[in-house]
C-alpha cells in the first residue's frame, strides 16, 4: 500500500513538473493588449463607423417620425429602433470577436504559441503579439 502511494506521489510530481516546465517557456506564451487592438485596428474602426452610421440613420428616422406620432407610439417606435440598433451592434461585435479569434489562431500557429493571454493579466514575460493582430486585422 505504501509503495502505491509513493508511486502515485512520484507520478504527480513528475506530471506537475512537466506541466510547469512547459508553461514556463516565454517563447510559448503570447500576450495581447485587447484595448490597443480595439482602438488601433482599422477593421475594428470600420465596424465602429458602420455602427455609428446605423445609429445616426435610426436616430434620424425617429426624429423624422416624432411629429407624426403620439407620445405612446413614439415611445414604442423608439424602443423598436433601439432594439434594432442593439441587434446590429451585437452582430458586429460577434464579427469582431470572430475576426480576432481567427487572427489569434493563425498567429498562434505561425509563432508556435501554446497559450495566448490578455496582457493586463500578465505581470512579466510572454511574446507580445498585439501589433501582429492589428496588422492582420486590416
Amino acid at each position: 500500500m505504501k509503495q502505491g502511494r509513493k508511486l502515485a506521489l512520484l507520478f504527480l510530481l513528475v506530471f506537475t513538473a512537466a506541466l510547469l516546465g512547459g508553461c514556463n517557456s516565454s517563447g510559448n506564451v503570447g500576450v495581447i493588449d485587447v484595448n490597443k487592438v480595439m482602438t488601433e485596428s482599422p477593421k475594428v474602426k470600420q465596424f465602429q463607423e458602420q455602427l455609428n452610421v446605423k445609429g445616426k440613420e435610426l436616430s434620424d428616422q425617429l426624429e423624422k417620425d416624432k411629429t407624426s406620432l403620439s407620445a405612446a407610439d413614439f415611445q414604442k417606435k423608439q424602443e423598436t429602433l433601439y432594439a434594432e440598433f442593439m441587434k446590429v451592434k451585437q452582430e458586429m461585435e460577434g464579427q469582431i470577436d470572430s475576426s480576432i479569434k481567427e487572427t489569434l489562431d493563425g498567429i498562434a500557429k505561425e509563432k508556435k504559441l501554446g497559450v495566448i493571454l490578455y496582457k493586463n493579466g500578465v505581470a512579466q514575460g510572454g511574446t507580445d503579439i498585439t501589433d501582429d493582430v492589428i496588422k492582420k486585422l486590416q
